[in-house]
């Protein structure tokens, strides 16, 4: 005998629904901003036009990767405790740090004196180089001499050493994954 034909339209829909009800939640949880993404890093990356050459200043350790640190005209706690930082961080580094240069840049008016009880290279910073590195601020460059990741200032002792072993991960990461340097 005659079946009755069954209507089409409740499978269309469900079957829509699959395909259009996830794209249309993900827009909205982006558009929101409601997701973070997954990154890793503990510092903030720099726009990769930032460089030596773009800052119009010669690489003072070409084909090495470097940590930067421009001293201030009084170096208080913070710079001591920062200078401990880049110290400390060099020296976890492990059999890496021979890969690593810490470099001190120095202004004009930059505070020499506190850098008798540290044995950091030093460098004349330009203006540039002063804008960039300013409100004690530390940077990772790269062996091609791009100024790839900033530590900004932080206060509080532990908030210090927390930055530092998010900058010796961060460090041991690209050392990883460098081909050069």
């Amino acid at each position: 005998m005659n079946s009755p034909k069954k209507s089409g339209f409740k499978p269309l829909i469900i079957l829509l629904l699959v395909f259009i009800l996830p794209v249309a939640v993900a827009k909205v949880v982006l558009s929101l901003n409601l997701y973070n993404g997954g990154a890793t890093n503990g510092g903030e990356l720099l726009s990769p036009a930032t460089s030596y050459a773009s800052l119009s200043m010669e690489n003072p350790k070409p084909r090495e990767w470097q940590l930067l640190y421009l001293l201030p005209a009084h170096c208080d706690a913070l710079c001591q405790d920062r200078l401990y930082i880049l110290k400390q961080s060099h020296v976890a580094l492990g059999r890496e740090q021979s890969r690593v240069h810490t470099l001190i840049m120095l202004a004009e008016n930059s505070d020499t004196s506190a850098l008798t009880s540290h044995s950091f290279a030093t460098v004349t910073a330009n203006s540039a180089m002063v804008e960039m590195l300013n409100d004690q601020q530390m940077i990772i460059v790269d062996p091609l001499g791009s100024l790839v990741m900033r530590y900004p200032k932080v206060s509080g002792r532990s908030k210090q050493i927390s930055q530092g072993k998010a900058l010796v991960k961060d460090l041991r990461k690209m050392l990883k994954l460098s081909r050069v340097g």
